[in-house]
């Protein structure tokens, strides 16, 4: 199936977690020159933002900020079309048994409780929109089809979780017109990716942004890099 691609965003709402730098600022960035308007979640108001982009203060370890940054998002946007659960953290470790409990916690919180609150709260307004879209940033290390590698096992777990998430919502929610996808940006050079990993930000960025203007009718419940179907 072909996507329904989108022109323009012009009058459309999105929110993007972790838009103050790496892939996610380049999203949001790309949303606004879609004409979208954005919101920027992140842990602090006063971090800069690309031009265009409204800062919401959110800690997505915190369900009732998340819930208020919703709402905010929707009074003064008026609705909501689009939400990008972008925000991350990495981990460490070379196996399951040298994970450290706070660690595991705060990886899982971070990416994979969060995007699943964001959702939560995001659904019923999204619902009320004609293309309702949730784009999941996960990782190629989720990936089940392929032999998991010892490292970083909390990292791992949390996006092979937030692919099941993809899934969960768009055999839940599908039917209601929502477009749920996962996306692995590749090995990018962000503070978490590190500086030696090949790609830059902007070429990360490119296939969640080509997801976030999926129409309706397009694909859904579905993981994409590079703009092409991969396997769980």
């Amino acid at each position: 199936m072909e996507p329904n691609l989108l022109e323009t965003l012009d009058g459309q709402v999105a929110l993007v977690t972790g838009a103050n730098r790496g892939i996610g600022r380049e999203i949001a960035s790309g949303l606004v020159e879609l004409d979208a308007t954005v919101y920027g979640g992140v842990r602090d108001p006063t971090a800069a933002l690309p031009d265009g982009v409204e800062a919401v203060e959110i800690d997505v370890t915190e369900e009732s900020m998340i819930e208020s940054a919703v709402e905010e998002v929707v009074s003064a946007g008026g609705q909501l079309d689009l939400l990008v659960n972008n925000a991350g953290v990495g981990g460490a470790g070379a196996g399951i048994e040298d994970i450290d409990s706070e660690d595991f916690d705060r990886i899982l919180d971070v990416n994979l409780r969060g995007p699943s609150l964001l959702s939560k709260y995001a659904l019923p307004h999204l619902l009320e929109t004609d293309a309702p879209r949730i784009v999941n940033v996960s990782s190629g290390v989720g990936i089940l089809a392929e032999p998991i590698e010892s490292e970083m096992p909390a990292y791992r777990i949390s996006k092979a979780g937030i692919n099941a998430l993809t899934v969960s919502l768009d055999q839940t929610y599908g039917e209601d017109g929502l477009i749920a996808n996962s996306v692995d940006p590749g090995w990018v050079a962000t503070d978490l990716g590190g500086e030696e990993a090949p790609r830059e930000p902007q070429k990360g960025a490119e296939t969640p942004i080509w997801l976030s203007r999926f129409g309706p009718g397009s694909p859904s419940g579905l993981f994409w890099k590079d703009k092409q179907v991969i396997d769980f």
